[in-house]
């Protein structure tokens, strides 16, 4: 069994997509959470009629490695040779399409617990590579590199996207507790709204090359970003301006990333004392999160009392593997 974080990122994120980072360099500064995704792989019994079982949000059972509808699953199996009989089940802290990278975070987790069960170890940046090749290669998804990162190293981190896929991993020490100190004031609301990140991220690349100059303040944010969080003491208020300005930018990347609603939401939060915030992921649904001081956080959780408050706080290892395979 394996167990792999989610992520929230706080400044870059568009900036490792393709489309920028192979005409200069993309940053994000993002953190693993302690929300995670759980992966099982086992050798399926022969008492069984069908030699592979996948427990996820549905139950597939099928003879064969082609007839599995799960893409993840099914390319993953594929790619290490992985021959029936087996057996997956996978749960997770939180539900699909909400902006944490949990697709990402089960492509690496699955890849982690199938090398286990290989009988093999294998470093994080193997892991992550192999996670994008499969989503961004193999099944053509249309997302960026930061999410396979995040979920296979863990802790904060500034993502560096160069040409030709290059990642740069620069682990961000946790000085005095300073972490910390930020996951204690941050507020995460559930919007209610679930959107796979394709059909936000399809139309932001086709616009990448219009947006070049607000995706270069975006990159720059992620290297500010990373300074406020190096200090001995971090600035609430400097935190919550960086994440607004960040929201304010990537809200005008492509039309699905905002809604009426969240816009209301986000004012209201606002208006009750919030620094800033943003929401989580490529857009349209997902979590909304600020950045409130303690004496605050009664008034932000009123104006937002219609939405469920979600705890969150820092995880500093990445993908781990709890038991071996069997």
């Amino acid at each position: 069994m394996t167990r792999t974080p989610l992520r929230v990122s706080f400044a870059g994120g568009g900036t490792d997509l393709p489309e920028f980072y192979e005409v200069e360099e993309g940053a994000v500064l993002s953190a693993a959470v302690d929300k995670y995704v759980y992966v099982t792989v086992k050798r399926h019994s022969h008492l069984f009629n069908e030699p592979i079982r996948l427990n996820y949000s549905r139950t597939e059972q099928v003879n064969t490695i082609e007839e599995i509808d799960n893409n993840i699953a099914r390319e993953c199996l594929k790619f290490l040779d992985i021959e029936p009989p087996i057996f997956i089940s996978t749960v997770a802290d939180m539900p699909a399409s909400t902006g944490m990278g949990g697709s990402s975070a089960f492509a690496v987790g699955l890849l982690h617990a199938l090398h286990a069960f290989r009988g093999e170890r294998v470093t994080a940046g193997q892991l992550a590579e192999e996670a994008c090749y499969i989503e961004m290669e193999v099944l053509k998804e249309p997302i960026g590199k930061q999410d396979q990162y995040a979920a296979a190293f863990g802790g904060l981190n500034l993502l560096r996207f160069g040409r030709g896929g290059r990642v740069t991993v620069e682990p961000q020490p946790a000085r005095s507790g300073s972490v910390a100190y930020l996951f204690s004031n941050i507020m995460m609301f559930w919007t209610g709204h679930q959107r796979p990140a394709a059909s936000v991220l399809t139309e932001q690349r086709s616009n990448t090359s219009r947006n070049l100059d607000v995706l270069r303040h975006m990159r720059n944010d992620a290297f500010e970003f990373r300074s406020l969080c190096s200090g001995q003491q971090i600035g609430l208020e400097q935190v919550g301006e960086a994440l607004h300005r960040g929201w304010t930018l990537k809200r005008g990347l492509a039309s699905k990333i905002t809604t009426s609603e969240i816009d209301r939401y986000y004012t209201r939060a606002l208006e009750a004392g919030a620094e800033g915030g943003k929401l989580c992921g490529a857009g349209g649904g997902g979590f909304l999160m600020f950045i409130v001081k303690p004496e605050k956080r009664e008034r932000v959780r009123q104006a937002l009392s219609d939405l469920p408050l979600v705890s969150l706080g820092y995880e500093v290892h990445g993908s781990r593997v709890l038991y071996p395979a069997g």
